[in-house]
This record gives structure tokens, sequence and C-alpha cells, in this order.
């Protein structure tokens, strides 16, 4: 079988949770590709809501068996909480897989990460502090500690050595903090092994052999396209690819298994953290796109900066992704609008610019171009099918199909699991 990928085609925050959740009857494995505990997906199942920051969405569905892939960089003490508080709430966690190639954020990425963006001042990046630059940057330095380092008391020891010969300097002669001991980290690491290890495994085998007897496997992202650290907007971005090619080195899994790439959108945009953002709002329409949306990060507790749709970056997405679908959520957040704008183009220095513009100066300039669709005021949580939807929400779908070059198959009517209208099959 095929694997899909399913990915965030904006700035994060879109709903990836949700559409992972819907799909997770329907696949047998769900893998996390990138990323770290700086993104957050909330499931609604039920009366019940459900935060996840490390731990693959296909968690809560009792037959998928959920992966975090090679390309996640994972704190121990992050996912043993989550491990922990799932199985309070009666979620058996017993067939997470780990990869043993994942890399481990530590203390000191935690300490360097959080003075490192003080010390930036204004021109801060609007990291979350939970080390995850760190933990990549010590990745490509060929520093880094790995899961199966945590079974070689010896090698880790050597690691955490000499990661701190040159943190501990920067931490005391640069930011004028504390060094941290060997002894501490070593010990605290060491503990994690015998817990985390009936978890760890070799990942991208596992998964090989999931798709030659098969099986359904969903590559899940965190973040969204806007912050790939190659194709977002730099400098303020992840440290990783959230974009599909992410997928593949993110997993094990060659490219040319996966055949569907799905992108999921909001019928809004939203954006956490520092870095350029058109469509932004400042005014009464931002403050109710907020409340109504609820848009507070999952991982931060951050408001959410909130704009209206940007067909420019949807566009990008499906460029830079190979998107074949959309799935559309919060479409609900906008019913009571009499007119909702959407951005189809920019306007840069007086120039109509259709596409997103490759300089990061021009893209700080860019001013919105707005069509104005009607609104709707009737209440669309129950619709189940697009002609349940009022005739202007199907024509708002629709326009936003149209100027963003691929089908939106699925559209978000509401938080809970139920509450979608089903297109086209996402994955037959």
């Amino acid at each position: 079988m095929p694997a899909l990928v399913l990915l965030g085609a904006q700035w994060g925050d879109e709903g990836k949770g949700k559409a992972t959740d819907l799909l997770g009857d329907r696949v047998d494995y769900v893998v996390r590709y990138q990323g770290g505990n700086n993104a957050g997906h909330t499931v609604v199942i039920g009366d019940q809501k459900y935060a996840l920051h490390l731990l693959p969405s296909g968690i809560l569905s009792p037959n998928v068996v959920p992966v975090i892939g090679n390309g996640v960089v994972i704190d121990p003490s992050v996912l043993l909480t989550e491990i922990s508080g799932l199985n309070e709430r009666g979620i058996d966690t017993s067939k997470l897989k780990i990869s043993t190639n994942a890399h481990l954020i530590t203390p000191y990425h935690r300490t360097i990460d959080k003075v490192s963006e003080r010390f930036l001042g204004n021109s801060k990046i609007g990291t979350t502090g939970r080390g995850i630059g760190p933990a990549y940057a010590d990745k490509i330095n060929r520093m880094g500690i790995r899961v199966q380092d945590l079974f070689d008391p010896s090698i880790l020891r050597q690691k955490i050595e000499g990661a701190l010969r040159d943190k501990n300097q920067v931490l005391i002669k640069v930011f004028n903090r504390k060094g941290i001991e060997v002894e501490d980290v070593l010990n605290e690491y060491l503990g994690y092994a015998e817990i985390l290890a009936p978890y760890v495994c070799d990942t991208a085998l596992l998964l090989d052999k999931a798709l030659k007897a098969n099986k359904n496997v969903l590559l899940e992202g965190s973040q969204g396209t806007l912050l790939d650290v190659d194709h977002g907007t730099y400098p303020f971005v992840t440290s990783s690819n959230p974009t599909a090619g992410g997928a593949s080195t993110g997993s094990g899994i060659g490219p040319t298994k996966i055949t569907r790439v799905i992108g999921i959108v909001k019928a809004y945009t939203t954006r956490v953290g520092s870095g350029p953002f058109p469509t932004e709002l400042f005014d009464e329409d931002g403050e109710k796109l907020r409340s109504i949306g609820g848009e507070v990060g999952v991982t931060t507790g951050r408001n959410r900066r909130c704009g209206w749709y940007d067909a420019p970056i949807a566009r990008y997405a499906v460029r830079v992704n190979g998107l074949t679908d959309f799935f559309l959520t919060k479409l609900d957040v906008l019913t009571g609008w009499e007119k909702i704008p959407v951005c189809v183009a920019y306007d840069i220095d007086g120039t109509r610019v259709e596409e997103l513009p490759s300089s990061q100066t021009d893209f700080h300039h860019a001013k919105p171009i707005y069509e104005y669709l009607p609104g709707w005021n009737e209440d669309i949580s129950g619709a189940r099918t697009m002609e349940d939807l009022p005739a202007n929400a199907r024509a708002y779908v629709k326009y936003l199909e149209e100027i963003s070059e691929a089908p939106m198959s699925a559209v978000g009517v509401g938080p809970g699991r139920d509450e979608t209208i089903a297109v086209r099959d996402l994955i037959n």
C-alpha cells in the first residue's frame, strides 16, 4: 500500500490532529516525522479533549501503531509525562514505537534556547524555549545524542562531556549563567533507558515491512509549510522540514512510496511567533476570530495572530509539497460575518503579485488584495454533506478550492471527530 502524508499548509495550528484522528480508524500506522514538543495537536473525541505534543495523533485510535520517527527531537521527560497522562485516562500507549535514530533534547538545549532568545531582545524569533533548535543544531554539527545512546553508558557520557565542554563556555562566558554538570545530565538520562526500552526499535525497517504487507501508513507533520526551515518565512521558522520532503527523511520511507499528500488549511489564517503575516488583523475581526476559533497555542498558551484566508500561501503549499488534497478546517468559525475577505494576491510597492514572493523583504512589504464573498448566519456544525451547507458557505469553499489549485476533499464544521464533511475519500 502507498504511504500518505498529512501536513500543515499554513503556519501550523491548522487542525492536523483532528484530520489525523479522523483517518486513524482507516490506517495501520501513524508516523510523526519531524519537530519536537514545540508543536501541539488538539483532538476532541465526544466530550473529551486531548492535547498531544510529541505523540502522534494516531495514539488515540486503538488499532493504530503510533511511531515517532528518526526526524523528531525528543525530550524524554515530556514524552514520559505525556504517555503517563494518556494511560491515566485509559488510553493504551503500549503499541508506541520510537526510532533508535531520533535525537534527544537535553537540559542544556532548553537552557541555551531560553537565554539565546532573551539575548536577541526585539530581534527574537519567537521560539517556544523548549530546546528544539539547539537540539537540531547539535544534530547537524554531529554532536547530538540519539535514543540508542541511552543504552550505552560509555558513549552517552562521552557525548554529554563533549557537548558540555562547548555549552558551558557559552553559558558562563557569554550569558553569565551557571554551567551544567555532566553527572546531573548523565544520571537523569540513564534513568530513561529502562523505561523507554520497550518502545525503541528500527522504525524505518518496521515501516518498510508494513508497506510490503499492504498496510496503510500515514505520515504526520507538525508545524506547517511556512515554518519549514528551507521553504518557510526564514528566519522566523522552525528547525526542521514539515514539508512533504521531510516526511521521507524523517521516517526512512522512500519518496516513491508516497502517493498522496494532504494539506490541512484553515478557512482563515493564524500564526504564532514573530515574522511576516500579510493578512493579519489588528481590529475587532481579529479578536472575533481568535475568540470564536479558540486561537490559543496548544503548547505555548500564546494567543495566535489571526487574519483572513491567504490564497497565495495555499498555492505555495500546493507547489512545494505536491499537495493532492486540502482538508479545510474551522469553516464554522466564519459563521456570522456579512462579508468574508479572501486574499487573492499582494500589493508590493504598487505591483500586483500573484504568488508568494521569494524575497524576504518583499514579503514583509506585501499588502493583501482582497476579494469579498457573502457570508452566512446559519449554524453549520450539523452539516455532513456539502448540500447541507448554506449556499454562501458552499460558494466560499468552492471559491477557495478554485483559487488554491487543489481540491477541498474534506471540510471541518466543528471541533468534534464527527463534525466533518467528507467530499472525497482521502485514502482510496
